[in-house]
């Protein structure tokens, strides 16, 4: 058996040694369950580990290997907790959806399933998707691979961090105003949110329906692409999903010659720390030299995209919660006196604070009276925000940004704080409200802690906006690996205060 490093370990090769036959899919598959073993007792970022199912089947696709000549065959992969997967309880990180076992699976996954790939398990993320950092999530606080004292953002967190913890070759999140990228930005891997309506959303437990998109987090441009390959297109259960105009490539480019690329003051003014702006405006000089053209645009209502956004997610998802009523599925309430006490407790005691925040906010803004001045007004704000894109585009082939305002930051600092926790998304919530694809790379380190850097392109431009970021991830040659330091965590704050992790093992 090849010796592998799980830290650096890409789908691109790990592939390649499977087809050549230097290693066994089994093989591959207990160099990552091994890597659990060792750092998921300090990472937690995972809800549940599907031992006995990765061990089996990467067995089962040993002895059918030759028939399964499939690009993604045997590669190991690992799977957010908010898509639906038949036989595998699926907890969306809530204490309602606990025991939660689904009939069925969702599209995204089901298209990886009929791939063979080998599910490592569900991964933990902030409550219903609702945060930035993972530390809403009923069962456990996930850490970041980079320093354990901080957070690996959210609500994708669990996947970028199994990812960058080598606990998974590569996996799958969820982003709803920047819940892929800005994880990915904060553990140091790739991140993509495609074009709203190009990944299906059936079985994946709705936040937002106008704003949810399934993509992928990997460690290199080149498997994000191969990973979306097998996640796009139609599907007859999701009316808003569609089919891309072109196939996704796998990116090849070394140049960006002629690429002209918009660079929006607006987000430059949005409070950038100097160590992320440094390796900002590092990146433009790597496109510059590459060939690439950076100009300055205009986004000019970016300021309002945050309100808006806090006022179109939570109307959507009170919404959309209202099914868990203790009624059809999920946990309900003990001895209820009557129909309404059960409602009350169930939901009462099933949800966490930041869900039970934004379902009274979403609930306020479309009730009678409020709702053309509060969620009406909202959408007007998000019309002008995909115009200002429109505009833009005009003039430019992709518009670049820092993923997130800051590196990683302290587990526990913005809790109190939850407009300081929502500006973490600053730079990504514009992209969700226009529906446009973005990814994610890094682009170095400050203060010893990952920097992303974010590239939008219009509707459908997944290609270009790859090709790009092959380029600039080979001219950026960013390497380091986690070193799991502690730069200071409090001894143990993997419990949230709703309730005990789940038993990993299964």
């Amino acid at each position: 058996m090849t010796s592998l490093d799980p830290l650096r370990l890409t789908a691109r090769v790990a592939k390649r040694l499977l087809v050549d036959g230097e290693i066994s899919a089994a093989e591959l598959a207990k160099v990552y369950l091994d890597q659990i073993a060792a750092v998921e007792p300090r990472v937690r970022a995972y809800i549940r580990v599907t031992y006995d199912n990765a061990a089996k089947y990467s067995t089962k696709v040993d002895r059918e290997m030759q028939a399964l000549r499939g690009p993604l065959a045997g590669l190991p992969i690992a799977i957010k907790d908010n898509m639906v997967t038949e036989g595998v309880i699926t907890t969306c990180a809530s204490r309602i959806l606990r025991d939660y076992m689904p009939v069925y699976t969702a599209t995204a996954v089901r298209q990886v399933w009929d791939d063979h790939v080998v599910m490592l398990g569900k991964t933990n993320l902030d409550e219903f998707a609702m945060g930035s950092s993972t530390e809403n999530s009923a069962f456990q606080t996930t850490r970041n691979p980079w320093d354990l004292a901080t957070v690996p953002g959210g609500s994708s967190g669990g996947s970028a961090a199994a990812v960058a913890a080598g606990e998974a070759l590569w996996a799958l999140g969820s982003d709803t105003g920047g819940s892929i990228r800005q994880p990915a930005a904060l553990c140091g891997i790739v991140g993509m949110k495609p074009t709203y309506g190009a990944v299906s959303r059936y079985g994946l437990i709705a936040f937002a329906s106008s704003l949810d998109q399934i993509g992928p987090l990997t460690r290199s441009v080149y498997d994000c692409a191969l990973l979306l390959q097998h996640i796009v297109g139609h599907d007859h259960n999701d009316a808003t999903s569609v089919a891309l105009p072109e196939p996704v490539a796998l990116p090849d480019a070394e140049r960006l010659d002629g690429l002209r690329v918009g660079i929006p003051a607006e987000y430059l003014a949005a409070g950038i720390e100097p160590g992320v702006r440094a390796r900002f405006d590092e990146t433009l000089a790597r496109v510059e030299e590459l060939g690439g053209r950076c100009v300055e645009i205009g986004l000019p209502h970016t300021e309002y995209a945050l309100p808006a956004y806090y006022i179109i997610a939570p109307a959507e998802a009170s919404a959309n919660l209202a099914r868990f009523d203790g009624v059809r599925y999920g946990y309900r309430c003990a001895d209820p006196v009557d129909l309404l006490d059960m409602y009350e407790r169930t939901r009462g005691e099933g949800f966490g604070p930041e869900v039970k925040r934004r379902i009274m906010i979403g609930t306020y803004a479309l009730s009678a009276g409020y709702y053309d001045a509060y969620y009406g007004r909202a959408q007007k704000v998000r019309t002008l925000v995909r115009r200002d894109f429109s505009r833009a585009f005009a003039d430019v082939d992709l518009i670049a940004s820092p993923t997130t305002p800051s590196v990683a930051f302290k587990a526990g600092s913005r809790t109190a704080d939850p407009l300081s926790m929502y500006m973490c998304d600053i730079c990504t919530i514009p992209v969700n409200l226009a529906g446009l694809p973005a990814i994610s790379i890094p682009c170095g380190l400050s203060d010893g802690l990952p920097v992303g850097f974010q590239l939008i392109g219009p509707a459908f431009s997944e290609n270009r906006i790859l090709q790009a970021a092959h380029a600039l991830e080979g001219a950026i040659g960013f390497a380091p690996a986690p070193t799991f330091r502690d730069s200071g965590a409090e001894a143990d704050v993997a419990g949230a205060a709703a309730g005990v992790p789940l038993e990993v093992h299964e």
